[in-house]
């Protein structure tokens, strides 16, 4: 794709993409500390429950007498869908956008909500094939830190990250110590755990270069008892603070947008226990495994594990019957 510059100039948008990835973020906040936040950071494969787990998780919280900041930083923007009864929150990424244009400034009244307690906003990201959602995590902190957020005052700052993208942008709290510890939610499948693999892999290597993040468990979603999620946390020395079963009753209420972390229902013990959980686990530096024993968790007759690689030849890349050559020279047929 070919896109405008300034007068004469034309350039392709893999330039365009490549510029705006270079751009480095704003230095790190290194004034001295004002509060005392846990500021947390959430991971895990796409589809497997952390926008369900954090908005129970957070609703709990809030009753349990703590000031909840609920942060979605997923390009899909539905971390606080739930927890609005399905309703859309207004992006930070595209206010400013819409703002800028209109030689105005983002407000928090624009894009933080509050329920029960519970304050909440979504980061947002660019369009498809228009930008880079990492960058756009990065501008949305950003815009952030000019609304104030190094002096709020909250006791929970909850981050909800995309487990299974990999770029810079979804790895910066990890990687500039923007929150103390990480959690990562998975069930008992090899896709979820990979990721949750991947990103203790992202907390040891930070760790190796100075960093200061652990993690602080792993929360098990939709929990059928095969148990490989627990072997999991266990190989790589980490806690499970939460079990939450795979259940009718817990799938048909979330589908409705309904909130099942409180006090007094059903599943109000789970998640007050995981509210406890959560706010006492020392972040800790995990020993991620490697593809063979992560396969190792997992029967090898359902993962297909114990298949032996087999080499191909240089036969097998051409047509049935084709001539040996020994080079690529063409010979041609004299005529």
């Amino acid at each position: 794709m070919i896109l405008e510059n300034q007068p004469g100039q034309r350039y392709r948008m893999q330039d365009f993409l490549r510029e705006e990835a270079a751009v480095e973020p704003d230095a790190p906040a290194t004034g001295p500390v004002t509060k005392e936040t846990q500021i947390i950071a959430i991971y895990g494969k796409g589809g497997i429950g952390k926008s369900f787990t954090l908005a129970n998780l957070s609703y709990m919280l809030a009753q349990l007498g703590k000031k909840v900041l609920l942060i979605g930083c997923d390009p899909k923007s539905d971390t606080t869908s739930l927890l609005f009864g399905g309703r859309a929150c207004p992006t930070i990424i595209q206010t400013a956008s819409t703002r800028k244009e209109a030689g105005a400034e983002v407000a928090i009244s624009d894009v933080c909500f509050k329920r029960d307690g519970v304050f909440a906003m979504e980061l947002g990201g660019p369009e498809v094939g228009r930008g880079c959602g990492g960058r756009g995590i990065i501008h949305g902190f950003e815009t952030l830190e000019k609304l104030g957020f190094h002096d709020w005052d909250f006791d929970y700052v909850l981050l909800d990250f995309l487990g299974d993208v990999v770029c810079g942008g979804f790895g910066l709290p990890i990687a500039r110590d923007m929150c103390q510890k990480v959690v990562v939610v998975g069930s008992n499948d090899l896709q979820s755990l990979y990721v949750a693999n991947n990103v203790c892999s992202a907390v040891q290597y930070f760790r190796k270069l100075g960093g200061n993040v652990g993690v602080a468990g792993l929360v098990v979603n939709k929990d059928d008892g095969t148990g490989e999620a627990h072997a999991f946390a266990h190989a790589v020395g980490i806690p499970v603070l939460a079990s939450i079963p795979q259940d009718e009753d817990i799938r048909r209420k979330s589908a409705n947008y309904q909130i099942i972390g409180m006090p007094g229902g059903n599943w109000g013990p789970l998640f007050e226990s995981l509210s406890i959980n959560l706010a006492e686990a020392p972040p800790v530096l995990p020993n991620p495994l490697d593809q063979d024993g992560l396969l190792g968790l997992f029967d090898s007759s359902e993962t297909g594990a114990d298949y032996q690689l087999e080499p191909a030849t240089p036969e097998d890349m051409c047509a049935t019957g084709a001539a040996d050559k020994p080079s690529l020279e063409v010979v041609y047929d004299t005529i």
